[in-house]
């Protein structure tokens, strides 16, 4: 192919970089289940999972938990970081663990919202990533 190196990488185009590979399904699958188990052992109620996967970026799935009071909450947190760290997975941060009616765990690849009755019913995020939403058809 004639041309100069220079002409020839304009035609090639920038260089891409190479995706971050996505995590294991086995890897978030544990991740799931240290995440679920803490919870239940706290006495967590209505725990929801919802598939994130394909529909946001910022994580594959979600976990929606319901505490009854400041204090639970802010246990459930504190017990899910040291699980997740005996674990090996990386240290989670968390919004709103200093006495809110929400916290939010990011824990990497799942994202871990924990509520009092009245704010989880407010915020209805069930409702905002719910599939049902997503298969909807479009009002004409």
């Amino acid at each position: 192919m004639p041309g100069t190196p220079r002409k020839k990488a304009a035609i090639a185009g920038p260089k891409r970089k190479p995706a971050p590979p996505k995590p294991r399904a086995d890897a978030l699958d544990r991740l799931q289940a240290v995440i679920i188990a803490v919870l239940e052992d706290d006495k967590a109620e209505n725990i929801v999972i919802l598939d994130l996967a394909g529909r946001a970026s910022f994580a594959d799935r979600m976990v929606i938990a319901t505490g009854l009071a400041d204090r639970q909450i802010s246990a459930m947190a504190t017990h899910l970081h040291e699980k997740l760290r005996e674990a090996g997975f990386r240290k989670p941060l968390t919004e709103g663990a200093s006495g809110t009616d929400w916290v939010l765990i990011d824990a990497g690849d799942i994202i871990v919202h924990l509520f009092k009755p009245e704010a989880r019913a407010l915020y209805g995020l069930e409702k905002m990533w719910s599939a049902e939403l997503d298969e909807a058809d479009p009002a004409p």
